[in-house]
């Protein structure tokens, strides 16, 4: 009988983020004679051999196939795209577990839904898919998605909620053919991912472009995560953001995204300079995050792309505002009390454009449910539930 191999055990644990001595806490391995770092130093030497029940936890903790534990050597990481974030914040993508497994589950989703978008004759190229691959000026670009999404400001701030505007934006670029899904964690708060190792994730793929928006971010900030990673498929380039200023590309993103949230008429009504105290500045900010239904950090940066305040008053205006969403989110959480449903809360999650291809895929007996499920997060057996039919 085949045993699990012990170099894999070790390399996935390593790549999932890993210390032997969390591993062993969160396998709750222990014994009279052994610590729990020890017994499974054990198993990454060879030296002794974890039980099919143990393997499969160690399976489920590392976020890897069983199968995978019994291959002769490490699978080849498949390149995620590029990494776009920057230090302190940022870390390989390997570093944090949590982020790694939800990249490597959206790759596998993207795939799957691809190959059912050709199988059933659904499948068109996306002729945005790159069309700014040579960078051309921020409102060139700007305009141009405002018109091949349909996009409209004025129609944007009308609504009451952030919520809500960013749910007629996600509707606007959906209807393109760019599925928008609502990612922050591998299915329980318990592997939540901070917005600190990733905002945005955009796979730039002609056939199935996707965007991820870490969903654990404030619901100010999801309008202009949607359009970062917009801009990034519009680049050509794949690839996981958070929010970076110094990078070229992340800051091109982030001019086209603020841009088409604040254009530079409304920017100019924001009346700051170098004579505003930090108060007066957060005190306005907060006043127009409320009317045009944008994060305060937002306009912050437009304020210090246009010169009015500088990078000092931006990070720490930034940081202001940070802090009082962490404590509001907080407060929140312990107030918190059971609404809705989970299937309307995971079909919000998923999207209705990536909810009717796999509903018209089943129908047509392109995909399975077992496929199906991977692709919304739950078991086959709840598909039919999932997609209403």
């Amino acid at each position: 009988m085949a045993k699990p191999n012990p170099e894999i055990i070790k390399w996935a644990r390593e790549s999932s983020g890993l210390s032997l001595e969390d591993a062993a806490k969160k396998l709750n391995l222990k014994s009279s004679k052994q610590s729990g770092a020890s017994i499974l130093l054990a198993y990454e030497s060879g030296e002794k051999e974890p039980t099919s029940k143990k393997l499969g936890e160690i399976s489920k903790l590392y976020h890897r196939p069983l199968l995978t534990f019994y291959l002769s050597k490490p699978p080849v990481i498949q390149k995620k795209g590029e990494d776009y974030r920057t230090a302190p914040d940022a870390m390989p993508i390997e570093t944090n577990g949590n982020v790694d497994a939800i990249v490597r589950d959206i790759f596998v989703r993207q795939s799957i839904v691809r190959e059912a978008l050709i199988d059933s004759d659904d499948a068109e190229s996306k002729d945005f898919v790159g069309r700014f691959k040579n960078l051309p000026n921020i409102e060139a670009a700007s305009s141009y998605i405002q018109s091949r999404f349909n996009i409209n400001t004025s129609e944007f701030r009308r609504y009451a909620t952030a919520h809500d505007a960013m749910g007629y934006l996600r509707k606007q670029v959906e209807n393109e053919g760019v599925f928008v899904l609502l990612i922050g964690n591998l299915g329980s708060h318990h592997s939540s991912v901070s917005t600190s190792y990733f905002r945005g994730f955009a796979i730039a793929d002609n056939i199935a472009p996707f965007v991820v928006i870490n969903d654990n971010d404030s619901k100010l900030a999801w309008s202009f995560t949607l359009l970062h990673e917009l801009a990034h498929i519009l680049i050509g380039e794949t690839g996981i953001s958070n929010t970076s200023v110094s990078h070229k590309i992340e800051k091109y993103c982030n001019d086209i995204a603020s841009n088409i949230l604040l254009p530079a008429e409304d920017l100019a009504t924001i009346n700051v300079d170098e004579t505003s105290t930090f108060e007066e500045l957060t005190s306005i900010l907060q006043e127009k995050s409320v009317f045009y239904n944008v994060s305060q950090s937002l306009i912050a940066y437009r304020l210090l792309r246009s010169g009015k305040i500088n990078i000092t008053e931006w990070e720490r205006i930034s940081s202001h505002f940070k802090d009082m969403w962490h404590q509001s989110k907080a407060k929140k959480a312990d107030e918190k009390k059971s609404s809705g449903t989970f299937y309307v809360t995971k079909r919000h999650k998923t999207g209705s454009a990536l909810i009717r291809v796999i509903r018209n895929s089943i129908l047509e007996g392109v995909i399975t449910e077992t496929k199906a499920g991977k692709v919304l997060g739950v078991s086959p057996g709840n598909v039919a539930r999932m997609v209403e039919l």
